[in-house]
């Protein structure tokens, strides 16, 4: 398993870098704790051209500040007031895009992510949709700002191999506010994978 590098996430292309991570694991770890996903599902987000972005037109907040500091660095972010959402921040400084993990199949540390969740058994539900990633993960919105080059959360390639053909593009779930922009296909899914959350 080797830690993906700064110069991964420091790219222009966020699109790329969100289809790229299909395939790789997704690790957190802390007390002694292990646990880790197989990302199936992504979704790009391409900062202040995106109406989908929390960063479009430049908007710049406390909870997006994040986003305009350097690559590789976690994202997370409140939604609904329930749910924590896990992105990894991309591309140079002052450009904020990011990426959205929307889905993993459990890899380690599968007992862990069910007590996590209050589940009884492995079913696709463990970890399929964003919140469902996060809560499996232990990742929450404390979390912002943590540096992915470092060994509490990170992304790795385990040497896993994702062929191009099994890698699909769709348009992005729950952006139907961003107009055009919602129908970018910008999210993509690793082809029949059960994890994958809500439409294919």
């Amino acid at each position: 398993m080797v830690k993906l590098e700064y110069n991964f996430y420091n790219r222009a292309n966020v699109v790329t870098i969100a289809r790229e991570l299909i395939g790789k694991l997704l690790v957190s770890q802390w007390d002694g704790i292990t646990t880790s996903g197989r990302i199936v599902e992504t979704e790009a987000y391409n900062g202040v051209v995106d109406r989908a972005s929390h960063a479009w037109n430049g908007r710049r907040t406390a909870r997006t500040e994040v986003m305009f500091g350097n690559a590789g660095v976690a994202y997370v972010y409140l939604c609904y007031g329930i749910h924590h959402l896990f992105n990894i921040v991309t591309n140079v400084k002052d450009i904020p895009n990011a990426v959205l993990i929307r889905a993993v199949e459990p890899v380690a540390g599968i007992d862990t992510m069910l007590m996590r969740t209050g589940k009884k058994k492995l079913d696709r539900t463990l970890t399929s949709g964003p919140g469902n990633v996060t809560k499996a993960l232990g990742i929450i919105t404390k979390h912002t700002g943590v540096n992915l080059l470092d060994d509490m959360i990170f992304v790795a390639d385990d040497g896993f191999k994702v062929s191009n053909k099994n890698i699909l593009a769709t348009p992005r779930i729950g952006v139907d506010y961003a107009g055009g922009d919602a129908l970018l296909p910008y999210r993509f899914i690793l082809k029949d994978n059960v994890y994958v959350s809500g439409r294919n």
